[in-house]
């Protein structure tokens, strides 16, 4: 999945950002306001971390636009305020998580995969499709009890054709949710890595769950 951080500290943005980097999202990080604003509007996100006090918009400001332009993104608020007061005015912004600084990194992992599947037809860390199952939790995919090992951007693609089991997800698609603005591979990177997850999922079993739609683009289905 692709989150924006919002940070204005740009050694916890970059800490924040790294830490995301390496459970395989996709991640833009900015320093203020305005410029999540314009991220949020040239993308699309599945999640969004904002620091509540920031330069030229604060936080607050940037989910009350984003709800205004009818946006349902997941939004977990960032700050060194604990006060009740700008909690609920948070939550009432419809923020969907609140984080006080300092704050442990796996729990900022967990409060993103909880408020995202919230948003998902997905309610545990399981996907079950077939006899694949992927944790998102600890990242651990098995088939069949065979536990495969994938690199982070396999198990990016693999948990985000998942998530939308039985819809056909175009090149763009999986692009804009698993690389960030700094990416300049190939056009043919995604083919590249359906590849090698098809060697690692389907192999050489009976039933291939990762389907190509010709012209379209890529599926996980069980089943014919």
């Amino acid at each position: 999945m692709r989150i924006l951080v919002a940070e204005d500290e740009r050694d916890m943005n970059r800490l924040i950002a790294k830490t995301l980097e390496k459970e395989g999202y996709g991640v833009d990080a900015c320093f203020d306001g305005e410029a999540a604003l314009d991220y949020l509007e040239a993308a699309e996100y599945d999640a969004a971390v904002l620091d509540v006090m920031m330069p030229k918009l604060d936080g607050f400001e940037v989910l009350k636009r984003l709800r205004a332009q009818g946006k349902d993104l997941p939004v977990i608020f960032l700050t060194a305020r604990d006060s009740i007061s700008d909690r609920v005015t948070g939550l009432d912004l419809g923020a969907d998580d609140y984080l006080v600084k300092p704050f442990d990194f796996e729990e900022l992992l967990a409060r993103i995969r909880v408020m995202t599947r919230k948003r998902s037809s997905h309610r545990t860390s399981l996907i079950t499709i077939g006899d694949l199952t992927i944790d998102t939790g600890s990242h651990q995919v098995t088939r069949g009890g065979r536990t495969i090992e994938l690199s982070s951007r396999e198990y990016a693609i693999l948990a985000y054709l998942a998530m939308n089991q039985g819809k056909v997800l175009s090149r763009e698609q999986i692009e804009t949710h698993v690389w960030n603005f700094d990416y300049s591979g190939g056009s043919n990177v995604v083919d590249v890595y359906i590849s090698y997850l098809r060697k690692k999922i389907d192999g050489n079993q009976p039933v291939k769950l990762i389907r190509t739609v010709w012209g379209a683009g890529w599926m996980i289905k069980e089943g014919q």
